[in-house]
């Protein structure tokens, strides 16, 4: 089964996509989505083998999302302009679509990867992939998407409408909501502590009455989150 999902800023063109992606029984749909970053998040997690995606995007086009995913899944180009086309294949896309998209278009396009491609397409995904394999994420601000490392997170604070990624050099802060932040973050290496903390293990320098510290912050553990952030810390050192 070939993972997908559909990327475009127009959900008229998301809704054409699906419908294609349903009657073709080899494909199943991940997520049908107009924000690029989410798109992104779950390549970075390996939890697609295919994107279709729109060029023409306000947020992140579709070239700058090849450049970045960097080979990581396929790739068919789906848009209305042409001229794009070189840009595409010159990054190794499977495919391009111009729209509208005929669905007899639509399969063929398909077929390259069904028929040339099994090897892809079947090898199995280790449920470890995304708390083992992600080292980055990207993130929106307000000027652009940016990427964060890992290993620079200090700890997450959850607000309003918003959260706020501290690492040693900066405030990140980004329309994002802590929830998803949560999944994205690989489990083994940061913890939910309060409703409004995510911490990074390997930067807690103590813990004390209920209050960890990092880098001269406090930061609170939660009632909701006590004992299973004791429970954990507690098997790490065992």
């Amino acid at each position: 089964m070939v993972r997908c999902i559909a990327v475009d800023d127009e959900p008229l063109a998301l809704d054409i996509i699906s419908d294609y992606v349903a009657k073709v029984p080899e494909l199943t749909l991940v997520a049908s989505t107009t924000n690029a970053i989410e798109a992104l998040t779950l390549v970075q997690n390996g939890e697609v083998d295919l994107v279709f995606l729109d060029v023409q995007m306000p947020e992140l086009t579709g070239i700058q999302f090849l450049k970045i995913i960097n080979g990581k899944c396929d790739v068919i180009l789906t848009t209305a302009y042409p001229q794009y086309a070189l840009d595409g294949y010159d990054l190794n896309v499977v495919d391009y679509l111009l729209k509208p998209i005929a669905f007899d278009r639509f399969y063929r396009s398909v077929q390259k990867i069904l028929n040339n491609k099994p090897a892809k397409v079947q090898q199995p995904v280790m449920p470890a992939m995304p708390n083992d394999a992600v080292d980055f994420i990207f993130v929106k601000t307000e000027h652009k998407i940016q990427r964060v490392d890992l290993e620079d997170i200090l700890y997450i604070e959850g607000l309003k409408d918003y959260i706020s990624i501290y690492t040693p050099d900066e405030r990140i802060v980004t329309l994002q909501n802590m929830k998803k932040m949560e999944d994205i973050l690989p489990a083994n290496r940061f913890v939910r502590v309060h409703r409004s903390y995510i911490v990074a293990l390997d930067k807690i320098a103590s813990i004390e009455r209920g209050r960890i510290f990092i880098e001269g912050k406090i930061i609170p553990v939660g009632d909701t989150y006590r004992d299973t952030f004791y429970k954990y810390i507690g098997d790490k050192n065992s």
